[in-house]
């Protein structure tokens, strides 16, 4: 009865460390594939924030050149950006000056 009891225990323990590593097995595949998963969103988000920067240049260039034909048009005589083109004109005009003064200092 002792050897029959002993090779149902060990049959048992055989069992529970086959279905342990079964799951070990599920648990590395799985590991690997969230791994895969991990680098491809990586990959994406890299791409995408390159994209964003892009395109967050060429809005700065089109908001630019919104402005500077903004400032034609208002200098042209165009009533409707007349405000605008003064406005620009003397924000600018600002600018030199605080260039100017700088370099004075700088002397």
């Amino acid at each position: 009865m002792g050897v029959v009891l002993f090779l149902c225990k060990e049959m048992a323990q055989k069992e529970v460390i086959e279905k342990l590593a079964e799951q070990v097995r599920i648990l590395i595949e799985d590991h690997r594939l969230k791994s895969e998963q991990c680098d491809r969103l990586a990959a994406e988000c890299k791409s995408l924030k390159e994209e964003n920067r892009s395109l967050q240049e060429r809005v700065k260039q089109l908001d630019s050149e919104v402005a500077n034909l903004q400032l034609g048009e208002g200098l042209a005589g165009d009533d409707r950006n007349t405000a605008k083109a003064r406005a620009r004109v003397n924000r600018l005009m600002r600018e030199v000056d605080n260039c100017i003064a700088i370099v004075k200092q700088l002397k």
